[in-house]
C-alpha cells in the first residue's frame, strides 16, 4: 500500500495517470496538488469525488507552504505539474521558469526535508534539441541542449533533479517522453486543436509545409512507462519513453481522412522563431525494464477523435484564451 503526490494532476497527463493508477493498483492512494490554472480542469477527474483514495488540493508547486501540506504524508512524489507550450513560452518565458524551475527546486526541497521522498520527475524530449532527418534518435546520455524557453525550464529542472541524488542521496528518477495524445488534452496542443477547430467546421493552421517530425506517444503508454520506472528503475537514472514519427502534414491528414474531410480544410502559414526539425528518442533503455507501447497510433487517434466528438461540453467552455487562440488563427487563413 502507497500514497502518492501527483503534481499536477488536473491536466493531461496527470489526469489520465491519476485514473489510470487508481485502477491499476487498488491499495494505493493519491493526493492530487494541482494549482487549476487554464490547463488543469478538475473535470477530468470526474468521479473521483468521493473515492476515500483520492485528495485533491489547490495549491501551487512555488508556494512552500501548500507544498508541505500536500507532501507531509506521502511515500512518493510523481512530478508531472509544468507550464509545457512552446509558443507560450517565447512569449511569457518568466512564468515557465518560475513553474518549471522554481516549482521543481520547492518540490525536491519538500521531499528531502520531509523523509526523503521517491522522486519521479516527468520530462520532455525537447531537453534535447532538434534532430535532422538522418541523426540517429536522442538517448539518455545525449548533451542537453535546448532551443526555447520551455525546453531550457525543462532542462534545468532535470538537472536540479540529477543534484538532489548526487548532493543529498534523495532517491530519484527522470522519464523524458515523446509528445502524448489522447482524452483531456487542451486545445492548445495540435491534435486536439485540429480535431476541435475541424469538428467546428474551421480551417486548421500549418506551420510551413508541415514537414517538421515529432514522435508521438499514447497517454496510456506513458501512465505505463511512469509505473514501471517507479517500480523497476534504477534510483539516479533516465529513461527515455520514446513514440512513432509522423509529420505534422501526416498528423492532419489522418485527422482529415478520420472525419470525412479534404486537403482544402488545411491553411499554411509561416514559421514560428523557434520550431524545432525533428524529435526521436531511443527507448531501448526503459524497454529492457519491460516496457513497450501497446497502442497503434492510427487506433488511438481514432479513439482521440471520437472523444472530442463525444465530449464537446469538455473542450467548448467559453475562456478568453480560446477566443483569442481563434481569433489569431483567422489571421492567418
Amino acid at each position: 500500500m502507497a500514497k502518492l503526490l501527483v503534481t499536477g494532476g488536473a491536466g493531461f497527463i496527470g489526469s489520465n495517470f491519476i485514473h489510470y493508477w487508481l485502477s491499476k493498483h487498488p491499495k494505493d492512494s493519491i493526493v492530487n496538488l494541482d494549482k487549476l490554472t487554464y490547463a488543469g480542469h478538475l473535470e477530468n477527474l470526474a468521479g473521483l469525488e468521493d473515492n476515500p483514495r483520492y485528495t485533491f488540493v489547490k495549491g501551487d508547486i512555488t508556494n512552500r507552504a501548500d507544498v508541505d501540506w500536500a507532501i507531509k504524508n506521502v511515500d512518493a512524489v510523481v512530478h508531472f505539474a509544468a507550464e509545457s507550450h512552446v509558443d507560450r513560452s517565447i512569449e511569457e518565458p518568466l512564468e515557465f521558469i518560475k513553474t518549471n524551475v522554481l516549482g521543481t527546486g520547492v518540490l525536491l526541497d519538500a521531499a528531502l526535508r520531509h523523509g526523503r521522498k521517491r522522486f519521479h520527475h516527468i520530462s520532455t524530449d525537447e531537453v534535447y534539441g532538434e534532430l535532422r532527418v538522418k541523426d540517429l534518435p536522442f538517448n539518455e546520455k545525449s548533451p542537453l541542449n535546448p532551443r526555447s524557453p520551455y525546453a531550457s525550464s525543462k532542462a534545468a529542472s532535470d538537472l536540479l533533479v540529477k543534484t538532489y541524488y548526487t548532493a543529498y542521496g534523495l532517491p530519484v528518477t527522470i522519464t523524458n517522453c515523446a509528445n502524448n495524445y489522447g482524452p483531456y488534452q487542451d486545445v492548445e496542443k495540435l491534435i486536439p486543436r485540429f480535431i476541435t477547430r475541424l469538428l467546428s467546421n474551421k480551417k486548421v493552421t500549418l506551420m510551413s509545409r508541415g514537414e517538421n517530425i515529432r514522435s508521438w506517444l499514447a497517454v496510456i503508454d506513458h501512465c505505463r512507462a511512469v509505473d514501471i520506472v517507479l517500480k523497476k528503475g534504477k534510483i539516479g537514472e533516465i529513461y527515455c519513453v520514446g513514440g512513432e514519427e509522423k509529420t505534422n502534414l501526416q498528423i492532419t491528414q489522418s485527422i482529415l481522412k478520420i472525419l470525412g474531410k479534404d486537403k482544402s480544410w488545411i491553411s499554411f502559414i509561416w514559421n514560428r522563431a523557434v520550431n524545432d526539425f525533428r524529435y526521436a528518442l531511443d527507448d531501448s533503455k526503459i524497454r529492457k525494464l519491460g516496457w513497450k507501447p501497446k497502442h497503434n497510433f492510427e487506433k488511438r487517434l481514432k479513439e482521440a477523435v471520437e472523444w472530442y466528438k463525444k465530449n464537446e461540453w469538455w473542450w467548448k467552455k467559453p475562456t478568453l484564451k480560446q477566443t483569442l487562440i481563434d481569433f489569431k488563427n483567422t489571421l492567418w487563413q
